[in-house]
């Protein structure tokens, strides 16, 4: 991906990773209850090549739709499982 700073263009990374507190608030909120897909595209979708958290999770295969719901994965489910 090209983008423009200042007057000169520069290529960034297009997989930046996604700070972990963010991917696991993203986890726990969807957890949560069930939520539509449209809703989890309004309420995590960003601009910002440096957030890309819903991008992600959908990539690493931590979350999926079924049903129009998106669910956590047996991966999400285990990302948000405590380590000891």
């Amino acid at each position: 991906m090209l983008v423009r700073l200042r007057k000169e263009v520069q290529e960034v990374p297009r997989r930046v990773e996604a700070p972990a507190l963010l991917l696991r608030e993203l986890l726990d909120w969807i957890d949560a209850r069930p939520r539509t897909y449209d809703d989890v595209v309004e309420a995590w979708r960003s601009s910002c090549p440096r957030h890309p958290v819903l991008d992600d999770a959908f990539t690493d295969g931590l979350i999926a739709v079924s049903g129009g719901l998106v669910a956590l994965t047996p991966g999400g489910r285990a990302r948000l499982a405590p380590t000891t």
